[in-house]
């Protein structure tokens, strides 16, 4: 178990969407019950040590019926999807009625058959966990109204779009206080010992289920963020933080559970220092997106021990899907940056393909799209580089470039190499559009009597370099988004 949480590599798949193309594609009724062997056996193909299934939980037929009325979110769908019809309309995953696998997907024993086959191709199993709310037909509203930030009767009235009524009671609607109240949750009160007790007792019962958890938007129930965002209405913060409560609670139980937190804000140190396993590199993948190599390079300078804390990706369901983000040309060098630095590495169903649109995650089905098969070939010898032992279990180092006073390409290179025992990878990219070359400092002096085998395993390329790059450093010339990966015998 140890071995996988060390730099797992992870991949996201939008469960519903996923099974209602397995259906087309084999066409008879699949649920994750009888996923057809073959499909597992694609899955294990690429070197996953996860497999994150987005979206079991029951989905609230109060939020679908929300998002039917919603003329925002029906223009949205309608853009995602040309034959949009309101059927398409499954709910939010993250409008959660209940943590009982949804019985459209097979229920739970469907789950657990699922869990099985992939743990016979030596993957494991993340879900979904939302702290900060549940849909507002969760039985907690009614049976359990001390769990949720209240309102008064003057506060509808006043507000009706940021509260709702429950029975005899008012209940805040789920919120970031950066934006307006989401209409189809309520919003739970992290500072309620009761609350704690019972995200701890469904934390518990969904880590009977699978290996780990992916936290949506952690941040907001670190106690400082959680006061700030709701004041007086939460009560007074606790003396211990919501998440090292919860995580030590259920880590007692469970120790080799995982937790994955989504985060933002540049909170994620502060998460890991809570508990959490990994946590989001929003901000890698925003430089990478804003084209700022000085950037990326001066993130990378961070302590590699907190680096293999945080979850590297190019996309994920949240974000547009990477071949609307990045140019075909760029596609590549993104995924090769994300991909070969410290940390878990998250990749996304679709992401291999190309495919161009971002499926909303209300919906059970995903537009068509014909596959980009150079980019699939290019993921499956990426994803086979990644298994090297240098990569998984080895050492990191942020690596010297140096140029010319004539020539500042060199500011758009970054390089990093790994080594473990006798086993070595450099890693250069090009984050630019245009050629760019410098000396890479040999990371390696002592062995400046020997001469080098640099082969790329993704690029099919090879170069016999002598020791003078001890002294001189290796010369790269890379073309506009352009890379080295190379293995260095």
């Amino acid at each position: 178990m140890e071995e996988w949480r060390n730099r797992p590599i992870i991949y996201e798949i939008n469960t519903w969407v996923w099974l209602d193309e397995l259906r087309k594609t084999h066409n008879r009724k699949i649920d994750l019950a009888n996923v057809p062997e073959t499909e597992w056996d694609t899955l294990a193909s690429f070197g996953f040590d996860a497999v994150w299934f987005m979206g079991v939980w029951q989905r609230s037929p109060m939020g679908i019926r929300i998002a039917v009325d919603d003329p925002s979110l029906q223009e949205v769908h309608r853009q995602a999807l040309p034959d949009f019809r309101n059927k398409d309309v499954v709910g939010s995953p993250y409008c959660i009625k209940g943590y009982q696998v949804d019985e459209q997907l097979g229920g739970p024993e469907a789950l657990a058959s699922a869990r099985q086959a992939l743990a016979r191709r030596g993957m494991r199993l993340i879900l979904d966990y939302v702290p900060n709310h549940v849909a507002f037909d969760h039985p907690w509203a009614k049976e359990h109204p001390e769990y949720f930030v209240r309102g008064e009767a003057s506060d509808l009235d006043r507000d009706p779009a940021a509260f709702y009524q429950v029975g005899k009671n008012v209940i805040a609607r789920g919120r970031d206080p950066f934006f307006p109240p989401w209409p189809d949750v309520a919003q739970l009160n992290a500072f309620h010992p009761e609350e704690r007790r019972a995200t701890i007792r469904t934390l518990n019962e969904i880590a009977d289920q699978c290996d780990g958890v992916r936290c949506d938007m952690a941040m907001l129930a670190i106690n400082r963020i959680f006061q700030q965002t709701w004041g007086s209405r939460s009560g007074s913060p606790p003396d211990k933080e919501f998440w090292r409560e919860v995580i030590e609670a259920v880590c007692r139980k469970h120790p080799e559970f995982v937790f994955i937190g989504e985060a933002y804000w540049d909170l994620e140190w502060e998460l890991i220092q809570q508990g959490f396993d990994f946590c989001y590199d929003k901000r890698l993948y925003d430089r990478l997106v804003e084209d700022h190599a000085e950037a990326v390079r001066l993130h990378l300078l961070a302590d590699p021990a907190y680096q293999d804390h945080l979850l590297r990706f190019v996309e994920n369901h949240d974000e547009p899907r990477a071949a609307a983000a990045f140019p075909p040309e760029k596609r590549r060098v993104a995924a090769v940056t994300s991909t070969t630095l410290p940390g878990a590495r998250l990749l996304h169903d679709g992401q291999f393909e190309a495919r161009p649109v971002r499926t909303p995650v209300m919906l059970g089905r995903a537009p068509a799209a014909q596959p980009d098969t150079e980019l699939q070939a290019f993921y499956r010898r990426l994803l086979q580089a990644l298994q090297l032992p240098a990569l998984r279990q080895g050492a990191w180092r942020l690596g010297e470039l140096t140029g010319w006073p004539d020539n500042p390409t060199t500011q758009n290179l970054i390089t990093w190499n790994w080594e473990k025992s006798k086993e070595r990878c450099l890693v250069v990219v090009n984050l630019s559009g245009n050629p760019a070359q410098g000396q890479v400092r040999w990371p390696w002096p002592e062995t400046k009597q020997r001469q080098w085998k640099l082969s790329d395993p993704i690029q099919s390329t090879e170069y016999i370099r002598d020791g003078d790059m001890v002294r001189d450093g290796l010369y790269v010339d890379l073309p506009g988004w352009g890379f080295h990966f190379f293995q260095v015998r």
